[in-house]
């Protein structure tokens, strides 16, 4: 027999239920990288759209791959409403499923963004940035510049250059670019990754650890993200950024809605409030990035430094690469990397 206790617990859980129900759509919940990443969004996004919508937004996080692991395991029931990521591993995300399709009629600042952020019909680019060769000014040698992207194979760079291992696909799509190839022709830039081993002195698994390894000197030469140059340097490490004559390598972060989620409106409403001008500028004022519509305001003093673009056709002047290609190729990539350049 149930006692007076239990039957008074069942009735308040009953009472609790629409509350609970009730705060749960109060929010909406974002996937993202942690650190300066989840800070930006939230200060330029989430705020504006909780203006806006009256919903709170919540973050969760965690590293590029190991989220989408994460979503592939929740398909159909996912931890959040909506997943930031790269452009090209957003692919992945549609490739199995993970996203459903977007409504453009419900992203109306769409119609002032540039072409190029529409990457497919379930994923939007925010901003762009590029990876790009970077160094400490006070642990390089005086006059030291990196003028090409085939610098990095020159003597001053031997055991002082740090890699991203767990997406190698910039280096590897310079070395194809500089040995007469492409994205699709990755191979012909065997021989020359292959004479990069002498420069190599740590590979970064993240961009926390890029950072560390750039703050304690220990690999004073990176291909790095510029957002985490530009972060750093606001800190006071001495770091000098160089797009060379080549260009970077641009990265997009794109952002979709989950399938399955029970939020799509309000998730739409965050993508349109992304992409409004005024939080397209505070956004990328925090970041130090570039802005995916020609109405955002980018104060002079961003739009000169390196790599930063205002305009979709400088953004092409920089190195390109498909999203699906680099998507369908990146496991390859990553498989060839750790047993030839790692190891």
């Amino acid at each position: 027999m149930p006692t007076r206790r239990h039957c008074l617990m069942a009735a308040a859980a009953v009472l609790a239920s629409p509350n609970i129900a009730t705060a749960q759509a109060r929010r909406i919940v974002v996937s993202i990288w942690g650190g300066n990443w989840r800070d930006g969004a939230k200060e330029a996004i989430a705020t504006e759209f909780t203006k806006r919508a009256g919903l709170q937004v919540d973050f969760i996080t965690g590293g590029t791959m190991d989220r989408l692991t994460k979503a592939k395991v929740s398909a159909g029931r996912p931890e959040a409403d909506l997943t930031l990521t790269t452009s090209h591993v957003a692919h992945l995300y549609v490739a199995d499923k993970l996203f459903q399709n977007l409504d453009t009629q419900k992203i109306p600042n769409l119609k002032d963004a540039y072409g190029s952020a529409l990457r497919s019909p379930f994923h939007i680019g925010l901003y762009s940035y590029v990876f790009t060769p970077a160094f400490r000014t006070d642990l390089m040698p005086a006059g030291f510049s990196l003028a090409s992207w085939s610098d990095l194979w020159g003597d001053p760079v031997k055991g002082k250059l740090g890699l991203p291992d767990f997406d190698p696909s910039h280096i590897i799509i310079v070395a194809a670019l500089l040995s007469g190839g492409d994205a699709r022709t990755w191979q012909k830039g065997v021989p020359l990754l292959e004479k990069l081993k002498p420069s190599i002195k740590a590979f970064y698994q993240s961009d926390a650890t890029s950072q560390e390894l750039m703050k304690t000197g220990e690999t004073p030469v990176q291909v790095i993200l510029s957002i985490n140059a530009y972060h750093q340097m606001k800190l006071g490490i001495p770091i000098k950024l160089v797009v060379p004559r080549e260009g970077g390598v641009v990265g997009i972060d794109a952002i979709g809605i989950n399938a399955g989620t029970r939020m799509a409106d309000a998730a739409h409403e965050f993508i349109n409030t992304a992409l409004d001008p005024d939080v397209q500028s505070k956004l990328c004022d925090i970041y130090r990035c570039s802005p995916m519509t020609g109405k955002a305001h980018i104060s002079a003093e961003l739009a000169a430094l390196p790599g930063i673009v205002t305009t979709e056709d400088q953004l092409k002047k920089h190195i390109l690469v498909d999203d699906e290609i680099r998507a369908k190729l990146l496991p390859e990539w990553k498989t060839w990397f750790t047993e030839n350049m790692t190891r």
